[in-house]
């Protein structure tokens, strides 16, 4: 089954990292996706851009409102994701502890993924 690995943390805390402190993060995190890479269970990664570069298009209301970032209000944000092909959802924990350990503070969040091809076409 595909996993989707959702990565929280503070824009403030990760936008004040030093150029050496981020490398330093992505580094270990090399090591992780290294590994799921080699299985083959590593499918794609994104670091989403700041929320200050995020659009928003509120759909309670016809036509819906498109708002210019940021929307949001929470203290951790959505910085990206993985999709991970795992049997179970504690082989998914073991990969996200991994990520965890190679990356300080915010949150992961997992989710299993239903997918589906637009238009009939072959994964």
């Amino acid at each position: 089954m595909l996993y989707a690995i959702l990565c929280y943390h503070s824009e403030d805390v990760v936008g004040s990292w030093t150029k050496e402190e981020d490398d330093a993060v992505m580094a270990r995190l090399a090591v992780v996706h290294e590994k799921l890479a080699r299985d083959g269970r590593l499918g794609p990664v994104a670091r989403l851009l700041p929320t200050t570069a995020a659009t928003t298009l509120r759909k309670d209301q016809d036509p819906p409102l498109v708002l210019d970032g940021p929307f949001a209000e929470t203290k951790e944000q959505l910085l990206g994701f993985y999709l991970v092909e795992g049997g179970s959802l504690e082989e998914i924990l073991d990969v996200t502890r991994d990520l965890a350990a190679a990356n300080p503070g915010g949150a992961y969040e997992v989710r299993p993924v239903g997918v589906y091809h637009p238009g009939g076409g072959k994964p």
